[in-house]
């Protein structure tokens, strides 16, 4: 059973699956395609991305793919904690340009669902965290763009102060979102 909890935008959605647990730990079901489209989440991810961020403090974002290579993502956590960001990029949206930040666990247990059309990125709470997620379009680099993690016309409010982030050049030297043709 998933539970499906509708953000302050459109279309990015929490979802919490069921956990089993008994002496010997837990199981779950984080996704099933069928159960879930039954509940109105129709996709085909093709490609399951693991990542892991050793000290408290790692932003990794605002990525997106322009079309034809736009992603869906569904996100989690199985180690750790991050403050997971979606921000809208489609220039036609009454929302463009808005973000929806939701703090994914481990132990809430919890994913964010974020369709093709928004930027996204995380920033760890936590060492050693580790952030798993569905795409249901393949890596590719020709399309891949990024958007500046503390462009101001957005003002992500990230939790940790910006001189205590650990980046990527790519991300640090990441334009404005007005300056990016995003292609939505």
């Amino acid at each position: 059973m998933i539970n499906i909890r509708e953000t302050a935008i459109e279309g990015v959605l929490e979802i919490r699956t069921e956990r089993f647990s008994d002496e010997r730990g837990f199981f779950s079901e984080t996704w099933n395609e069928d159960e879930w489209r039954e509940a109105g989440i129709d996709f085909r991810f093709v490609q399951d991305n693991h990542s892991l961020s050793r000290p408290r403090g790692v932003l990794r974002g605002l990525h997106f793919q322009r079309p034809p290579a736009a992603q869906d993502k569904l996100v989690r956590v199985s180690r750790g904690s991050v403050f997971d960001v979606a921000v809208d990029i489609r220039r036609a949206s009454p929302t463009f340009g808005q973000w929806v930040g939701v703090t994914l666990s481990s132990e809430a247990w919890n994913q964010l669902l974020i369709p093709r059309g928004f930027a996204h990125g995380f920033v760890t709470l936590e060492a050693d965290t580790e952030v798993q997620y569905k795409i249901t379009t393949p890596y590719s680099p020709q399309h891949e763009l990024c958007v500046r993690f503390d462009d101001p016309a957005i003002g992500v409010d990230w939790p940790i102060a910006p001189d205590s982030l650990t980046l990527s050049d790519k991300d640090r030297s990441a334009p404005a979102l007005a300056d990016v043709d995003t292609g939505f």
